[in-house]
């Protein structure tokens, strides 16, 4: 059974989202998931929609069962094949300048959504933690 070396590794950003599992107040962990670029998913119908305006990036909305919208975004793309399989595009964006201009809506950020270092934080809690 051949595995390449980083196949099991977690990159710095999961390590960040495990630690702070453990502490949410992991001032150093926060740091390094702000600095952390993550990939956000863009809906095939989007791709070359958004223009020459490279400074903004329109954020995927889903909708969880009878809770508030969220935007899911993912430190690899396993992390993103494995929720969205379907999505083939996205963009590279460093966490902390996607939170610095998060909207004022109720809007949660779900990072790898569906892995053992899930992490969601509300819209607050993007603005107040990661925004840098």
């Amino acid at each position: 059974m051949e595995t390449s070396a980083h196949d099991d590794l977690p990159t710095p950003a999961q390590q960040a989202l495990d630690a702070l599992a453990e502490n949410a107040e992991d001032q150093a962990a926060l740091d390094v998931l702000a600095h952390s670029d993550v990939l956000v998913p863009v809906p095939d119908d989007a791709v070359g929609r958004e223009g020459a305006d490279a400074t903004s990036v329109a954020l995927p909305v889903l909708e969880q069962p009878g809770g508030e919208p969220v935007v899911p975004v993912f430190t690899t793309e396993g992390e993103m094949a494995e929720l969205l399989p379907f999505v083939s595009h996205y963009r590279l964006i460093p966490l902390g300048a996607l939170a610095s201009q998060w909207p004022d809506e109720d809007l949660s950020l779900a990072i790898d959504g569906n892995s053992t270092h899930a992490l969601t934080l509300t819209s607050q809690g993007v603005r107040t933690l990661l925004a840098r």
